[in-house]
C-alpha cells in the first residue's frame, strides 16, 4: 500500500495530537473539579457542577478519544511506522484502548449516576454512599487515566523502544541468499 507524503502525514499527525491533547486537557480538568466540588454547600452548585462534567466527558472526551484512536490507526495504517513493527506503537495501542474500555465501562457510568443522583437528591447526594463510592472512582480512575494520558505523550515524544526484530521468512531469506 502506498504510504502517505509529508504533507499529509503532518496534518493527519497534528489532529492525532490535537486529539489526545484536548483527551489529556479534559481528563485533567474533570480530576480538577472532581477534586474541588468536595466543598460545595449548595445542591443546586452540585448537580450543575456534575451536569458540567458528564457533559465535558460525553461531548469531549468520547469524542476526541476516538478521534485520537482512528487517527493512531491511520497513522499506523499509512505511515513507515506500522501497527506492530515498534513496541513504542504497540504500548500505545495497548494503554489507548485499554483507556477507552476503562472509561466506557467505569468512568462514564460513575458521572452519569453521580449526575441522575445529584439531580435528584441535590445536597443530599453528598451522603448517598453511592454517590460517596462513585465520586471516589471518578477522582481516582481519573487520576490514573490522566497519569496514563501524559505516559502516551511521553512515549509519543521519546520512542523509548526500538523496532521489533521480526524473523524474517524463509522465503525472505532465500532471496537474500540468492542475491549474495
Amino acid at each position: 500500500m502506498k504510504k502517505l507524503s509529508v504533507k499529509p502525514k503532518n496534518w493527519l499527525l497534528s489532529f492525532h495530537v490535537a486529539s489526545g491533547g484536548i483527551w489529556l486537557g479534559t481528563a485533567l480538568c474533570i480530576v480538577a473539579v472532581a477534586i474541588t466540588k468536595k466543598n460545595i454547600l449548595n445542591g443546586d452548585e452540585l448537580y450543575g457542577i456534575n451536569s458540567v462534567l458528564k457533559f465535558m466527558d460525553d461531548w469531549v472526551i468520547i469524542p476526541t478519544a476516538i478521534l485520537s484512536l482512528i487517527t493512531g490507526g491511520l497513522l499506523c495504517w499509512l505511515t513507515i511506522w506500522g501497527f506492530t513493527k515498534h513496541y513504542w506503537v504497540i504500548v500505545k495501542w495497548v494503554v489507548t484502548v485499554t483507556l477507552i474500555t476503562t472509561g466506557t465501562i467505569w468512568l462514564g457510568p460513575w458521572l452519569n449516576t453521580m449526575t441522575a443522583i445529584s439531580e435528584t437528591e441535590r445536597i443530599q447526594a453528598l451522603h448517598n454512599p453511592l454517590y460517596i463510592l462513585n465520586q471516589q472512582g471518578v477522582i481516582l480512575g481519573g487520576a490514573i487515566q490522566t497519569a496514563c494520558l501524559l505516559a502516551i505523550v511521553a512515549i509519543s515524544i521519546v520512542k523509548p523502544w526500538g523496532r521489533r526484530l521480526v524473523k524474517q521468512s524463509k522465503e525472505m531469506k532465500e532471496v537474500v541468499s540468492s542475491n549474495s
